[in-house]
């Protein structure tokens, strides 16, 4: 009965090694991942003297008023899953976007107060 015992113990042991070990190296694996794509953000119109935050996933990319139309800039694809949060600090509103796994040109207005997405040229 202690020999079952003590082979049930290294069974387990074992299983713990494994898993650890297979954690690590994934781990490893998505640090050294580096993608190739980029975004293209262009606020278009109706941005003018607005206060805005514009974010990729929890990355603050721009935090600033906004003085002149088309405000463009590029960015490179840093996670597996991107979405573009646009923020105008004088409302709190929250604009939420989707943004591809193959990059693109994104292209936005205001109008009404609401953020529209345009069609990607």
């Amino acid at each position: 009965m202690v020999g079952n015992g003590i082979l049930a113990f290294a069974v387990i042991f074992v299983v713990v090694i494994f898993i650890y070990m297979s954690l690590r190296l994934q781990k490893q694996k998505d640090e050294d991942r580096n993608f190739i794509e980029t975004y293209t953000i262009t606020l278009e119109k109706g941005f003018i003297g607005d206060s805005l935050s514009l974010m990729i996933n929890d990355s603050v990319l721009v935090n600033k008023k906004i003085t002149e139309e088309p405000f463009s800039m590029d960015v490179k694809r840093f996670a597996e899953q991107s979405a573009l949060l646009i923020v105008d600090k004088a409302t709190d509103q929250l604009s939420l976007f989707e943004l591809s796994e193959k990059g693109g040109n994104y292209r936005f207005e205001k109008e009404n107060g609401e953020v529209k997405q345009l069609a990607q040229k």
